[in-house]
């Protein structure tokens, strides 16, 4: 009971930490208005270890990979917490073991990174309906502007409907589908 309490708090702690880190990732790689109230929260709740990072990792091209590091420690150490409280031979494992430990901390950056964006998308639609010009809305539009915008242009204005959003949740959908769970299933595999 101990152990899943503390796996429970690991996960939610490093999870929230993960996607805020990549959430401040995604924002300088959009172009977020820096002063941004979003930004500027993100920011704020993530400073305290991206700055010690930031001094050993190199920035490529102005953005911040320190975000991307940290990102990837945290779900690394929630990838080895979990096999720990399953009392996996961790010393015993060979390559293929630790193969697919880095590649399901990837595929879970990847699948963090997928949610942000349709959470992003979701929570812009419902301000464009109560108050399209909250503060968050510069940071919001930056965010799904890369995705939403070409399919603005491939399909243009149905009866004056924007469906670029529905479209981005059914591409998400079959990405997750066709791709992420099935590649899931076989990194859990070699575990």
């Amino acid at each position: 009971m101990f152990t899943q309490a503390f796996l429970f708090l690991l996960n939610t702690l490093l999870g929230l930490f993960t996607i805020a880190v990549l959430l401040r990732f995604y924002l300088q790689l959009t172009g977020a208005p820096y002063y941004n109230p979003v930004s500027q929260a993100v920011v704020s709740a993530t400073n305290f270890l991206v700055r010690p990072v930031r001094r050993f990792t190199p920035s490529w091209r102005s953005l911040d990979l320190s975000t991307l590091v940290l990102a990837f420690t945290a779900q690394l150490i929630l990838q080895f917490a979990q096999l720990w409280a399953e009392d996996y031979p961790l010393g015993l494992a060979n390559f293929n073991v630790y193969f697919a430990i880095f590649g399901l901390v990837i595929l879970a950056l990847f699948k963090l990174s997928v949610y942000i964006i349709l959470y992003a998308v979701i929570i812009q639609a419902i301000m464009s309906w109560v108050n399209p010009h909250t503060g968050a809305a510069d940071a919001l539009n930056s965010l799904t502007a890369p995705l939403l915008n070409p399919v603005r242009r491939m399909m243009g204005n149905i009866g004056g409907l924007d469906l670029s959003p529905l479209i981005v949740f059914i591409v998400a959908q079959l990405l997750f589908m066709l791709f992420i769970t099935p590649l899931e299933r076989v990194l859990i595999a070699l575990l």
